[in-house]
Parts: C-alpha cells; structure tokens; sequence
C-alpha cells in the first residue's frame, strides 16, 4: 500500500468548505472510490498550525494511482479547478510506501 500526502494551507473562512471537499466522505474521495486500488483517503487538521491540513490518499500501489489519473483525467482536472481557490497552498509531501 502507498499513501500520497499532500499538505494544504486554508483560510479560516473556506475551512468548513475545504474539509468537506477533502474528508474521507468528500468529493475527491467520492471520485477515487471509482478506480480500483484505491483504499482510502484520511484528512488530518494541524491542532498547533490552524488552517494546516494533510491528507494521505492510500492506494494499492503507484500503477492503480497512475491507472486511476489517465481514466479519470477529465473528471480529476474539473474537481481539481473547482477546489483550487479553497487553498492558499497545495504542497504534494511525496508517495510514501507502507514498509
């Protein structure tokens, strides 16, 4: 299993909006749920940095990740311009694997 992470950094006034996007339940995790090899997504809230996200997408492995962005491009791009003005920042962390 990999996890992805990315780090956000949010405005206090698009916090709400941002976590439902983002949550396990929310929006890109609804469109992963369509490929195969997906396992997951877990949205963490920074206690000592407000506004200071991470999320870890888990996937089965690289291959499933890339799979899942060639089909889902079109829908990925659309998602990913609908929640870009919810951040101040977007930093991908790196693909980590589970050792």
């Amino acid at each position: 299993v990999i996890h992805i992470i990315w780090e956000f950094r949010v405005a206090p006034e698009k916090r709400a909006e941002f976590e439902r996007h983002y949550s396990g339940s929310g929006t890109w995790a609804v469109l992963f749920e369509k490929a195969e090899g997906y396992h997951g997504t877990v949205l963490a809230r920074d206690l000592e940095h407000p506004g200071r996200y991470l999320t870890f997408d888990l996937w089965e492995n690289i291959a499933a990740f890339h799979e899942f962005k060639a089909r889902f491009s079109e829908e990925y791009c659309r998602i990913d311009r609908q929640c870009e003005a919810l951040t101040e920042q977007e930093t991908c962390l790196g693909i980590f694997e589970v050792v």
